[in-house]
């Protein structure tokens, strides 16, 4: 290791030397290599961006009882009660007509002049209540159970539908992932390779020499790393300028979706897209080294 250290600028110097050989071949290699990695950092933040707001809906998950408006307030109390001792109920309240005729005001904004039409108020009261996701069958279940319900809506097919999305996005991505994975390693590989071949007979004489192997492949092995790195470090550029532009746009005209917080995503990406460089050129630069052997015999 410390000869390794000792030795380090000896090693850059060589890697240079191999990428400037073939110097614009090395640079489409980056370029490629950094628009496949920019694929995958778009996948990847389309992943979490669903998986996010699908995790904040489970955790609001809430349902609306209506009942028959002819009640009277002990029985709605009652009422309430029973729904509270629902096993995956969390939080129970009164919503009068009132109430539901200001909010579907601020849901419809400008579109709301509509609804001066109406002489009385079109709204029903109902029970508001917060619940379990995974409990919602059972939920759902126990209040047909209980007299004096008249309906009961949930938002499970928007739910669903926000699930099948990001279940999508989930399986996009574990396919981008390996094709990313395997086209990284097959690019850095074949560049390994070409740069073994075409530097086989210094190979030769620095194992004449005595040379041990460890000191002729970290060469090829910095090359791989630096041009997957460079690839990383594109692409990062890349995500972090499409995605404050995606946000700027989200925010400004879809305002009520949950997106996670954009300093954590971006800083998010950018790590990952290094880490994954880092490691692919690794990998990619060992393979092509070990496939190459026969070339330098």
């Amino acid at each position: 290791m410390k000869n390794i250290i000792y030795n380090m600028g000896y090693f850059l110097k060589e890697a240079k030397t191999i990428i400037q050989l073939n110097l614009l071949s090395n640079v489409f290699s980056v370029l490629s290599t950094g628009l496949i990695f920019f694929i995958l950092a778009m996948v990847i933040s389309g992943w979490w961006a669903s998986s996010h707001v699908v995790e904040l809906i489970k955790d609001e998950a809430e349902i609306s009882v209506y009942y028959n408006e002819e009640l009277d307030n002990d029985r709605i109390l009652e009422l309430i009660k029973n729904i509270k001792a629902i096993h995956g109920v969390q939080k129970v309240r009164s919503v009068d007509a009132i109430e539901a005729y200001h909010r579907m005001e601020e849901i419809m904004g400008k579109d709301a002049k509509v609804l001066e039409i109406f002489d009385d108020n079109p709204f029903s009261p109902f029970i508001e209540a917060q619940i379990n996701l995974e409990e919602m069958n059972l939920v759902l279940e126990k209040l047909h159970e209980i007299q004096d319900i008249d309906h009961v809506r949930d938002n499970r097919a928007v739910l669903d539908r926000l699930k099948s999305i990001s279940s999508i996005v989930k399986f996009l991505g574990t396919l981008v992932v390996t094709a990313v994975g395997i086209s990284t390693l097959v690019i850095t590989a074949h560049i390994i390779r070409q740069g073994v071949y075409s530097n086989r007979e210094q190979i030769n004489t620095l194992r004449l020499l005595g040379a041990p192997e460890g000191f002729i492949v970290l060469p090829f092995l910095l090359e791989g790393l630096l041009l997957t790195l460079g690839g990383g470090v594109l692409a990062a550029a890349l995500a972090v300028f499409t995605l404050n532009n995606v946000y700027g746009q989200v925010v400004g005209q879809l305002p009520f979706i949950p997106l996670p917080a954009r300093e954590v995503l971006v800083s998010g990406i950018i790590v990952l897209m290094l880490l994954i460089s880092i490691t692919l050129g690794i990998l990619g630069s060992l393979f092509g080294l070990l496939t190459a052997r026969s070339n330098c015999v």
